[in-house]
This record gives C-alpha cells, sequence and structure tokens, in this order.
C-alpha cells in the first residue's frame, strides 16, 4: 500500500515560495542585461553523445521521425546554440532537462537547469557575472579561482597532468577495490579522485570555481595549451563542496566538435553504451557559423538548496521521482 502521506509535497511551502523567488530574481536578473529569454523543446530528436550523461527515451508516434522516436531533453544546448547562429543575440533559458540513472541527496532525473549564452565573453567574462547572480542570490563572497591542476596537487597528492594511469589507479585503490577499477579510463580515476578527494575539500574554502581541466574533459568547450599542457577552456563552480555549474567558452569549429563526437561513440561502444546517432541540424548551426560566444548551464535546485541551508534535493523539489 502507498504511504498515505506520498501525495504531499516533499519540499516546504518555506521552500516553494522560495523556488518562486528564486526564479523571479533570475528573470529580474537578466532583464537588467538586455538578455532574452528563450523556449526550446523538452522533447527532441536526439540525444547527447556525452559518455558520462545517458538521454532519456521517450516514443510519441508524432514526432516526425521514421522509426519513430525521441529524446527528453539533457540540456537546451544544441537547441540554444542554433538560436545563436541565427541570430538571436545574448540568451537565456530556465529549462526541465531530463537525465537517466541519476537519483540521489542530490540528483534527480528531472531537474531545472539554468542555461545562458552571451556572444563576445570568454570563459573569464562569464564567470564573473555568474559570480554576479549565484553570490546576489546566496549572498555569499565571491569565489575564488582555483587552477584544476593546483587542486589535485593539493588536496589528492598527485599532478593529474603527468601522473600515469598506474599512479592514479594506486591512489584510488586507497579507497577502492582493485578489482572495483578493472576497466577504468584514465577521466574515469581523475573523475573518481575529483569525487572523493578534492570536492569534500572544496567545502572548506568558500565558494571557489575550478578552471583549467585536462583537454580529454573539454566536452563542447575549445581548447589551448597552458603550462605546458593542453587544458579546456571550461569551468565549474563549487559552494560549500556542491558543484553548481558547467561554463565553456564554446567551441565552434564544426570539424573538431564532429571529430568530438565520434569519439564520444567510440568510448560509448568500449563501455558497451549505445552510440547515439549525431545531431545533424546542431551540426549545420555550427557549419553556418555559431558567433564566438560562452556558455554555462547551472542547476537551480542545487542553488536553492544551498539558499536554504539544505543538504537534499528532496527538500527544494515538490515532487522528486520517488514521490511522482
Amino acid at each position: 500500500m502507498t504511504d498515505s502521506l506520498q501525495w504531499r509535497p516533499s519540499a516546504s511551502q518555506v521552500a516553494l515560495k522560495s523556488r518562486a523567488q528564486q526564479l523571479a530574481w533570475v528573470r529580474g536578473f537578466f532583464a537588467q542585461r538586455d538578455v532574452m529569454e528563450v523556449e526550446t523543446p523538452v522533447l527532441g530528436r536526439h540525444g547527447v553523445t556525452d559518455i558520462n550523461i545517458d538521454s532519456i527515451s521517450a516514443n510519441p508516434a508524432s514526432i516526425g521521425v521514421r522509426p519513430a522516436g525521441g529524446w527528453l531533453q539533457t540540456s537546451p544546448e544544441y537547441h540554444m546554440k542554433r538560436m545563436l547562429a541565427a541570430g538571436s543575440g545574448p540568451i537565456y533559458q530556465i529549462a526541465r532537462v531530463f537525465r537517466d540513472g541519476e537519483f540521489g541527496r542530490r540528483h534527480n532525473p528531472e531537474f531545472s537547469l539554468l542555461e545562458w549564452y552571451r556572444p563576445g565573453f570568454t570563459d573569464v567574462d562569464l564567470m564573473e557575472e555568474v559570480s554576479e547572480l549565484v553570490c546576489g542570490w546566496l549572498g555569499c563572497e565571491p569565489p575564488r579561482t582555483m587552477d584544476y591542476r593546483d587542486a589535485f596537487v593539493r588536496f589528492a597528492g598527485i599532478d593529474p597532468f603527468l601522473a600515469g594511469n598506474d599512479e592514479l589507479s594506486e591512489r584510488c585503490e586507497q579507497w577502492m577495490e582493485p578489482s572495483q577499477l578493472d576497466g577504468l579510463s584514465r577521466d574515469d580515476y581523475l573523475d573518481l579522485l575529483m569525487s572523493s578527494q578534492v570536492e569534500p575539500a572544496l567545502a572548506g574554502v568558500g565558494p571557489v570555481f575550478v578552471t583549467g581541466y585536462p583537454e580529454s574533459q573539454a566536452a563542447l568547450a575549445r581548447v589551448s595549451e597552458r603550462s605546458g599542457v593542453r587544458r579546456a577552456h571550461r569551468f565549474e563552480l563549487y559552494v560549500g563542496g556542491v558543484e553548481l555549474c558547467n561554463g565553456y567558452w564554446e567551441l565552434t569549429d564544426p570539424d573538431e566538435q564532429r571529430r568530438r563526437f565520434e569519439a564520444d561513440n567510440q568510448a560509448r561502444r568500449r563501455v558497451g553504451k549505445p552510440e547515439m546517432p549525431i545531431d545533424q541540424s546542431f551540426m549545420a548551426a555550427l557549419e553556418s557559423g555559431v558567433p564566438d560566444c560562452s556558455g554555462v548551464a547551472l542547476g537551480l535546485d542545487r542553488l536553492l538548496m544551498l539558499k536554504l541551508g539544505l543538504d537534499e534535493l528532496a527538500g527544494v523539489i515538490a515532487f522528486p521521482a520517488d514521490r511522482c
């Protein structure tokens, strides 16, 4: 029998009211900066190739694809970049997005994502605006900036660019069985070190941007050589050890983007995940010319969780996956 109280929202009335205030505040923030709010499809014809993200399939007969099928969007990124290529100028969106297999204290398969793009901005320019939005809402001190490499050396005791795979594996064996590490890639080791060593330590240093990720973790960011190694123009913001956003100085080279998508699918094949068709409409927009810009995706649920001093998303989401 279903719990008689499961029909109630898991978020309190205080949290629900604060969410409404957050949405109004975000819209006011961008209205002051003349950034246009847009809407894009929640259901699209393509998912994403990223090996770390699993899309949720949907199969309405009316979507006009043969065979019929579609995907709940993990991010509005591809559609928003198509708008940028068509001349939209600076844009933002408060989107409902979906990712399969993500449920826990700080994850829900459906969540609220704030995504925005700034033509003419570098990643450094956008970090300043992210700081203004987040710190304005939370009332916290401005973030410091910490290099990815420095964070690993300081908190994990290892250089993520110079250490070999065997050294990374040995470091991970301190808290995992060797059998659990079989078949992991270099980036898998780095992700384990980030989540187990670096992120918990970041909780004690106040708001912080982590920058200068390895080229292999660039995703849709452009890359350049710094300090003798190739690094992504990518940043993530942590507040209280909670990852809030992921931002890029966006890659606009269609040939390089296609190469990355194909490499993603090769990686998916190696681990037994299905290949994901490349979104040709997005590629056509890149070939037409997406303007030089930076973009960022920020989790509004996590931001609200921090605002209210909570440690679980269930406290700010009315109906999380276990009671929807």
